[in-house]
């Protein structure tokens, strides 16, 4: 397994790595899920958030929650008004309720991963940001933080490029690509279980899992599903760092 110190670039993940907006991510998937009548049990903001919708896009991880509980919808169109008559309106409610919830409570930035990002800039470490959502390159400027990031791959380039979702590597690969580096000397920072899958599966040659929830059984599911190492903030790796 390659070290930290032996790679030349780092992709992060962008939510729940880099900005503390997961927490608003998952309460407006739950505003947007428990309006569908008759769902039982209720979306959990962390069990049901960690396992069917984070790192994956909105229509994705909608298709894969209601999939879960087993109620069918058509998909729908993707211009379809929010509301919960098919996939791509849940999804659209989604949308509606994190915007509403962004301007409400604001996110920041996770300070430890801060002080990674500015020890490798510092080290000539090129870093690049990945994400699932079209607002990453949005919320990566309002924490002041864009500047280190030489490369942003978000929902808008996926869509742009046609990049399949996590699990599956485009985002990362296109990250690197954009970096100049190889997978095999890349470094992945990545707390949801599709995102280290995606790094195991693009074969680079670092894949750190992040565990802030600390629950039983998540780091261990973080490793089974392709961490190399897992750590409960990316700044515990700064010793790591030349």
């Amino acid at each position: 397994m390659r070290q930290l110190s032996a790679c030349r670039a780092v992709v992060f993940d962008t939510d729940g790595v880099i900005i503390d907006s997961a927490r608003v991510h998952a309460a407006a998937w739950k505003g947007a899920f428990d309006a569908i009548s008759g769902l039982w049990p209720p979306f959990d903001e962390d069990a049901d958030y960690r396992r069917h919708v984070d790192g994956r896009s909105r229509l994705d991880g909608a298709a894969a929650f209601l999939d879960a509980r087993g109620i069918d919808l058509p998909f729908g169109d993707p211009d379809d008004p929010p509301g919960t008559g098919t996939v791509c309106a849940i999804a659209a409610r989604k949308e509606e309720l994190f915007n509403e919830l962004l301007r409400e409570r604001g996110v920041d930035a996770w300070k430890g991963t801060i002080r990674l990002l500015l020890a490798l800039h510092e080290a000539g470490v090129r870093c690049a940001a990945v994400s699932a959502s079209r607002h990453a390159r949005e919320l990566l400027a309002r924490a002041g933080i864009r500047s280190l990031l030489p490369a942003v791959v978000d929902g808008n380039d996926a869509a742009r490029l046609h990049l399949p979702g996590k699990p599956d590597p485009a985002l990362f690969l296109e990250a690197a690509h954009r970096l100049s580096t190889e997978p095999d000397e890349t470094a992945v920072v990545e707390d949801a279980l599709p995102g280290v899958e995606a790094g195991r599966r693009g074969g680079f040659g670092l894949v750190v899992g992040v565990d802030r929830a600390t629950a039983p059984g998540s780091a261990d599911e973080l490793r089974r599903h392709g961490a190399d190492v897992v750590v409960g903030d990316p700044g515990e790796l700064l010793g790591e760092v030349r």
